[in-house]
């Protein structure tokens, strides 16, 4: 047994939070290690102690191994937890630890090496008698041999750097014409966020599902696996919604997974947490039926989708990890580990869905998130008040939920993601809550290729139903959580001697148009008109935003979030606004031909001229932003009539970039 009295945690967030919270439970102290960014992170005000290791920028803080090795030895920390990211699946650092007396809560170096690259990891499965997607991985990199291999492997195909991670370096190629200047972007890419501008070819498998397994190995010999998470659903190639188990997976294929998976560990003499990331090709079936899967990737850490394997069986895989690295066998063999139930994963970032998922800046001015539960559980790296900052991943939160039925944990993260408020910059939970909702994802048909094959139904709804401007008007008559015993005037405002009790409310939609409702209250319900038909409802707040409502006898759950004169109806995933006032309505507005950053990058690329001409999709420049390439392109045909930047520019978000004429005004 090796002692870990005090842990650092190299790492910071939603992340290094969760980490404090079980090194505690287990007696151990913690040192949370924090940026200048960062100095007054939640992460860092919940451990033992802190230690400033640098600049905002991670390039300068997190990623340093030296600094982080210096931190643990100013505080006498026993062990490193690398969380995941940053210095998570990093050799030298590994090596580096291990040579200074540390313990790493992570794999051997030497596991971490053979999975760091793609192709290596990629012949090494192969060599064990894993399942891997034909394709190229040889050494020689120039152009010809490349072509020559996309020629053999077919199209459509993809380009991986062989260092690569969450999309970065990726290109699909459709054509012969089209590999040249691919290659080139994703070396480009593979380079700048990596230092490494190998790549691998391979076949594309055009609907695919991303399907990963949890696997454990301690010192002892021991290797298990904790069942299959479902990944498939991605935008920008980042995870933005994880499920245990997958859906629709019969039991002979979850065996072979996990099969697969505890065998690639062995290969490696791996330890500690593990997953193991397979293709499964839903175009195709083996001889017993059951689609083919194929090795794609190992992550040598612990995943961000953790929690949602938790759930389903019962486990804290932060301690398994403390433990294993404490030298001690797994805490449990293969048979005792167990499934049960069903839980779902969404990932809540600030981000734009209208802009491409740019991601979105600033001050959070709001953030109520709804109450943890046996049944849902929230960690978020972020408190009200706090930054989202430009120099690190954009997620607030991962809000996950669990229940006897795949349908149950839907409709408990559906609801969980309808109460929940972020003010102060963009988020993508709107998008979240409707995507969860479609029918396609109930029914558990999923692909990678999800969200851009079903944007008509995650789009916002074309028509508000009856029900929301019902919920809408009762919300502004009931009265909310008084805090004092309250007078027959003030429980009734609409009370009159003599006379019916009756209340108007008109609201406004997105277009300025105007409904007046009536409200006349009989006893504790209200008779609702002004809708073409007349309605009877009741409703109570439960909470700050959580309204439940019984509108012509059906029971409905809402949130209804007030902000001055507007008010956001959401029901089972759709949200809609209304304002209480004409002037409160929102005017939407034109493209005056003003070409702004969507967020602060730097320009990789000008790609046009003053005084040229441009076609409508053209591309104008390319932002790299968070090291991935942003293509910017023109919103309609005109004349480039000035360009204020030059290549290699650092912009802020908003900055003006160019400025087009429209066509037809250059006519």
């Amino acid at each position: 047994m090796k002692p870990i009295r005090k842990l650092l945690i190299a790492n910071r967030g939603e992340i290094a939070r969760r980490i404090v919270r079980t090194a505690h439970a287990m007696g151990i102290e913690t040192v949370a290690v924090y940026s200048d960014a960062d100095a007054n992170s939640p992460h860092v005000k919940e451990a033992t102690q802190a230690i400033h290791i640098g600049p905002s920028e991670a390039a300068k803080s997190y990623l340093l191994p030296d600094r982080i090795i210096e931190a643990a030895r100013k505080t006498g920390a026993d062990a490193v937890h690398p969380g995941y990211g940053f210095l998570s699946e990093n050799a030298g650092f590994a090596s580096k630890l291990a040579d200074a007396g540390i313990i790493f809560v992570g794999p051997p170096a030497a596991a971490i090496r053979s999975m760091g690259l793609k192709d290596a990891a990629k012949a090494l499965m192969k060599k064990a008698g894993v399942p891997v997607t034909p394709g190229y991985q040889g050494d020689d990199q120039s152009l010809p041999r490349l072509e020559q291999a996309s020629k053999a492997v077919g199209y459509p195909l993809l380009i991986k750097a062989v260092a690569g991670g969450g999309g970065k370096g990726m290109r699909r190629v459709d054509s012969p014409a089209e590999f040249a200047e691919a290659l080139i972007a994703a070396k480009r890419e593979g380079d700048a966020s990596f230092g490494n501008e190998k790549i691998l070819i391979e076949r594309l498998i055009r609907r695919p599902r991303h399907v990963e397994v949890q696997i454990f190995a301690d010192d002892h010999g021991n290797v298990v696996h904790l069942f299959e998470r479902d990944c498939s659903l991605q935008r920008r190639h980042q995870k933005v919604i994880e499920e245990a188990p997958a859906p629709g997976l019969g039991e002979r294929a979850r065996a072979a997974l996990g099969q697969a998976a505890v065998k690639a560990a062995r290969a490696i003499d791996y330890r500690g947490a593990g997953t193991i990331e397979f293709i499964l090709d839903t175009e195709a079936t083996d001889e017993s039926g059951d689609h083919p899967f194929y090795f794609m990737e190992m992550n040598t850490r612990l995943q961000v989708e953790h929690p949602v394997t938790e759930f389903i069986t019962g486990t804290d895989l932060v301690e398994w990890q403390i433990r294993i690295a404490r030298g001690e066998p797994l805490p449990l063999t293969q048979d005792q580990i167990e499934l049960s139930g069903h839980s779902v994963e969404a990932r809540l970032y600030a981000e734009d869905p209208d802009t491409g998922f740019l991601p979105s800046t600033g001050t959070l001015s709001r953030l109520g998130m709804p109450s943890q539960t046996s049944r849902l559980r929230i960690d978020a790296g972020v408190v009200e008040g706090g930054e989202v900052s430009v120099h690190y991943d954009p997620m607030i939160a991962k809000i996950v939920a669990h229940g006897p039925t795949r349908r149950d944990a839907i409709d408990t993260l559906i609801a969980a993601l309808d109460e929940t408020v972020v003010e102060g910059v963009k988020t993508n939970r709107a998008f979240l809550a409707r995507l969860l909702d479609t029918d396609a994802f109930r029914a558990g048909d999923i692909t990678t290729g999800f969200i851009d094959d079903h944007a008509d139904d995650i789009a916002p709804p074309a028509r508000i139903p009856a029900q929301a401007v019902v919920i809408a008007a009762l919300s502004e008559v009931v009265t909310q959580k008084p805090s004092a015993p309250q007078t027959m005037f003030a429980r009734f405002p609409g009370w009159r001697m003599n006379l019916p009790a009756i209340r108007y409310v008109d609201l406004f939609d997105a277009g300025g148009n105007i409904r007046t409702l009536h409200l006349r209250r009989e006893g504790e319900t209200w008779l609702i008109g002004g809708l073409g038909e007349e309605f009877t409802a009741s409703g109570e707040w439960r909470g700050e935003t959580l309204f439940h409502a019984v509108v012509d006898e059906t029971p409905i759950r809402a949130a209804v979030i007030r902000e001055d004169d507007r008010i956001e109806v959401r029901l089972s995933g759709a949200t809609y606004v209304f304002a209480l006032s004409n002037h409160a309505v929102a005017s939407g507005s034109g493209g005056d031909g003003s070409i702004r950053a969507p967020m602060p990058g730097r320009i990789l690329s000008l790609d046009v001229a003053e005084g040229k001409d441009v076609t409508v999709g053209q591309r104008l420049c390319v932002l790299e932003a968070m090291k991935m390439e942003n293509r910017l392109s023109a919103p309609f045909a005109g004349k480039v009539t000035k360009i204020a930047v030059a290549k290699g520019d650092q912009v802020a978000e908003g900055a003006l970039l160019m400025q087009i004429e429209p066509e037809d005004s250059a006519n």
